[in-house]
Formats: structure tokens, C-alpha cells, sequence
């Protein structure tokens, strides 16, 4: 993984941590009958199956190469990191937002609002530690880049989603303790309804970004600009290579693949000319450990 990050980490600690939490607001929210509650439970046993399915994903995207898939099924992860995003999105955000209009119009009175507030205090402990667990694997990759840049340019999407995930859990279980909070001091019902769509909204828009950057490697997308200009540099380095003429990059799970052309320094034969290219590879692939696949074009001009 990039930079030694190490997502099975992350999405293990989500995993306990989601399980844990929806078990615990599903009971309280029979007991208190809160709308933002039983929106929450929803939220964190979607968010437990997404973990399952980024699991499957990252196992998946191990199976060696077959005639019909020659560079393997690393976008395997991919695939059931989008899958993931359209979850966050329906089962969590639609439902919340469901349920947060139909008691909006049918509003019912909290029950036990101590017991809703002691989970979602538990809540946010837990999320909060399963955030940690995720960030500190995000620094291991992000460098100098602000989350923001991180989340916009990396190619592991698995912590993408698991992020995003964390993100949006966290603010979610604000939202829900202060609605409920609201609710009993007011006795209103009608801030738990309001909590409730603002917790669905939150999960739609993170939905939202979480599959747009996903989408795009599943579309394809080449590594990270500063990866690829490393890439090149250290070519335009190698005493065998003249010039760097081009570099294409793919970017497929944890794998990658690269095609190059250049022009290499003049050499006797073409057996010296294939030692050179061979002896440039693995250098090549000794630097950059993620690189599978290798093209190595040699050409007098671009």
C-alpha cells in the first residue's frame, strides 16, 4: 500500500466499532422511540456491512491474473468500494431522511432521553477512536497534503471510504445528541424529527463525494502527479536512458501499471540494448514496489 498505509487496519477498527454502537442505539431507541436514534442505528449496521464488503473487496483483489483478466482484479476493490457508496447513500441517508419526515408529521415524545444520550456519548467515544485508528493510518500517506488534498488524490480507496464513513458517523452522532438534547429540554419532538433529516442529508452528501472519487478509479484513473513525476525523474536518472518520453500509469487496487517510452543512450547491439532496458526495469521495480506491470518502450523519438 502507498506510503505503508494499511487499510485492513482501519476497516477491522470500524468494523468493532459500528458493531458495538448499533447494537447499543438500536436498543435505545426502542426504549426512547427517537427518530434520530433508530436513523443512527440504520446508519452504523449499514456502515458494519460496508466494512464486510470492503473486506471482500481487498481479499478479491488478490487473486492472481487469469487469461481473461490479464492484470489481475485489483479494481476488484473498487467495485465494492462504490458498491459501498450507493449503501451509505440509500440504506443510510434516504431512511434517514424517511424517517425524519414521517415523524416530523407524525411526532411522538421521547421516551428515556438519559438512556438516548448515554449511547450517542458512547457513540462518539467509539467513533472517535475508530477515526484515530483511520488517521493515523491516512498520515502514514498523506504527507504534507491537507485531508482535503488527501481525500481528493488518493488511489487507496478503501481508506477513502472508511473515512468518509468515520466522517460522517461522527458528525451524524453530533447531530443526533444535540437533536436529542434539544427535543427533551424543550420537550419538542420536532428537533428530533429535524436531527434525523439533517443526520440523512449528511450521509447523502458524504455518499455523494465518497462515489465520485471512486467512480474515477473505477474508470480508471493513473496514480497520484507527484508518484508519476517520481516515476519519470527517476528514469531521466538511470545511466542508460537518454530522455523520457512519455509515461502512462494505471492504477489497479493496491497494484500498478506503467508504460514508458524513451530513448535510451547508444549502445553496440541490441543484446546490449535489451540488458540496458532490463537492467533499468529492475531498478524500476526494486524503487517502486507497487509497480506489477512494466512497458518498456525504447524509440528515437516521441
Amino acid at each position: 500500500m502507498a506510503g505503508g498505509a494499511n487499510p485492513v487496519k482501519a476497516i477491522i477498527s470500524a468494523l468493532i466499532a459500528n458493531g458495538a454502537i448499533a447494537l447499543a442505539k438500536f436498543v435505545a431507541a426502542a426504549i426512547t422511540g427517537s427518530g434520530s436514534m433508530l436513523a443512527e442505528a440504520v446508519h452504523s449496521t449499514a456502515d458494519c456491512g460496508n466494512q464486510l464488503l470492503l473486506l471482500l473487496g481487498l481479499k478479491q483483489a488478490k487473486k492472481p491474473p487469469s487469461p481473461d483478466f490479464p492484470l489481475g482484479y485489483g479494481k476488484e476493490t473498487y467495485f465494492w468500494s462504490f458498491i459501498v457508496a450507493l449503501m451509505l447513500f440509500s440504506l443510510g441517508g434516504v431512511f434517514s431522511i424517511y424517517e425524519g419526515w414521517h415523524k416530523l408529521h407524525q411526532p411522538e415524545p421521547l421516551s428515556y432521553p438519559m438512556v438516548a444520550l448515554a449511547v450517542l456519548g458512547f457513540g462518539i467515544i467509539a467513533e472517535g477512536l475508530s477515526m484515530r485508528a483511520c488517521l493515523h493510518e491516512v498520515n502514514k500517506s498523506r504527507g504534507r497534503q491537507t485531508l482535503w488534498q488527501w481525500f481528493k488524490h488518493s488511489r487507496n480507496a478503501e481508506l477513502v471510504v472508511i473515512f468518509g464513513e468515520d466522517l460522517a458517523a461522527l458528525l451524524g452522532l453530533s447531530f443526533a445528541f444535540i437533536a436529542v438534547l434539544v427535543a427533551w429540554i424543550t420537550g419538542n419532538p420536532m428537533y428530533d424529527a429535524i436531527g434525523s433529516i439533517a443526520i440523512g442529508v449528511l450521509l447523502v452528501v458524504v455518499a455523494f463525494f465518497v462515489g465520485t472519487e471512486v467512480k474515477a478509479l473505477l474508470v480508471g484513473q493513473g496514480v497520484e502527479d507527484r508518484t508519476r513525476q517520481d516515476m519519470i525523474g527517476f528514469l531521466e536518472q538511470q545511466p542508460d536512458v537518454h530522455q523520457v518520453f512519455n509515461c502512462v500509469t494505471l492504477q489497479l487496487g493496491p497494484d500498478v501499471m506503467v508504460a514508458v517510452k524513451v530513448k535510451m543512450r547508444p549502445l553496440v547491439s541490441a543484446t546490449d540494448l535489451i540488458d540496458a532496458i532490463n537492467r533499468t526495469e529492475k531498478a524500476f521495480k526494486q524503487q517502486f514496489p507497487q509497480v506489477l506491470w512494466l512497458f518498456f518502450e525504447p524509440d528515437h523519438r516521441d
